[in-house]
């Protein structure tokens, strides 16, 4: 297994912080007379009860998801979606001000912006433009010597190693490109990496590729990240699932605030975990679906280039993105327009939908002139 120092990428304060307790936490039952939260014993204003509070570590979910995908339950956090999942991890391992994290753009938007509300540096290192591949010879040169603070000194002598990175951030499938990012190039950097490799893999179930869950036993500094929103079809429940090194959750549970996913939503959390045959039938038709946007935008005379997908969506490219994004939107068909991200002049992202609804984007699409 590649080991690393947890205790010494942790941010210094959070190794001596204990997490929220209360007396629920303490009594191993769900029977009981519950007299400790200050809650309204009589009930609630609403049809449905929700006077308790929930549980804040969501013990039940958590065995059945790490049943699901075979990890152990203290390998896993749960988040107010996927957002939380990477807000917390930047929280508990990233000094604002001090550290710094990878992106490799263009890539998903949260994590630069988790990170600039912790005034954490981004440090954004551009794929290849021909095959949005990461090109690790330009990477480790901006990662600096150590990402080790265990000889930081104190904050007040202005001693401190600036510019430590902390943090490597890699989405597989890729959004908005839509590719898988190398195998080998992503065990490169978690072998010569000593920080935390964060592969978020919230399209992996429309990719037909191994999870990197698998290989979590294989490497301390390795962290996947998925999501209820996609293929589960759960995007309303905000509901992000984060699996790690046990010593890693450890620290995320200990600053995650008490009770951040409610009852309701691990109550959605497991009919979902449940009903993975429905997921699958899911995954079908909407790859189904791409086959056939795949196949009519590369008729249309206006699109120039559809890149390859290995997700429920696809990326192409047209003469006047910022043109046909506007033709679009008035005929009601909202796509996202990404003209602006790096590498993407020209490029827009279109959700793979029902059949109804690629029928009628690839329809107005025909008629743009």
């Amino acid at each position: 297994m590649k080991k690393i120092e947890i205790n010494n990428l942790v941010c210094p304060h959070v190794l001596n912080m204990k997490a929220y307790s209360s007396a629920r936490m303490e009594y191993d039952g769900k029977d009981g007379v519950f007299l400790d939260a200050n809650e309204n014993s009589l009930g609630s204003v609403t049809s449905e009860i929700h006077n308790r509070y929930p549980d804040p570590l969501q013990s039940d979910l958590k065995k059945e998801i790490a049943n699901v995908y075979n990890v152990l339950p203290n390998q896993l956090f749960l988040g107010n979606g996927s957002d939380e999942c990477i807000n917390v991890l930047i929280q508990a391992f990233c000094r604002s001000g001090l550290d710094k994290i990878v992106q490799f753009s263009p890539t998903f938007s949260m994590y630069e912006h988790a990170a600039k509300v912790m005034n954490i540096e981004v440090v954004d290192v551009l794929l290849n433009e021909s095959d949005f591949q990461i090109n690790t010879n330009e990477l480790f040169p901006t990662l600096g010597k150590s990402t080790n603070t265990s000889s930081l000194k104190d904050e007040n002598k202005n001693e401190i190693k600036q510019g430590v990175v902390k943090i490597i951030f890699i989405c597989s499938p890729n959004n908005p490109t839509g590719n898988l990012i190398n195998k080998n190039d992503i065990e490169f950097i978690l072998t010569n990496f000593d920080g935390l490799v964060v592969i978020d893999e919230a399209y992996q179930d429309f990719s037909g590729n191994e999870s990197w869950l698998n290989r979590l036993h294989e490497f301390q500094n390795l962290v996947v990240i998925n999501t209820f929103s996609k293929s589960f079809g759960m995007a309303d429940a905000r509901l992000g699932m984060l699996f790690a090194n046990s010593e890693i959750i450890h620290f995320m549970n200990t600053i995650k605030m008490p009770y951040n996913i409610t009852q309701h939503t691990i109550q959605l959390g497991l009919e979902a975990i449940r009903n993975l045959s429905k997921k699958q039938a899911f995954i079908i038709e909407l790859l189904k679906e791409k086959r056939y946007l795949n196949t009519e935008l590369n008729k249309i005379s206006t699109v120039k280039k559809v890149y390859p997908s290995d997700t429920n969506f696809i990326l192409f490219e047209v003469d006047d993105a910022n043109a046909v994004y506007q033709y679009l939107l008035s005929n009601q068909v909202i796509i996202r327009n990404r003209n602006s991200a790096p590498l993407l002049k020209g490029c827009l992202r279109v959700s793979v939908g029902t059949k109804q609804e690629n029928e009628k984007f690839i329809e107005v699409l025909k008629n743009y002139n």
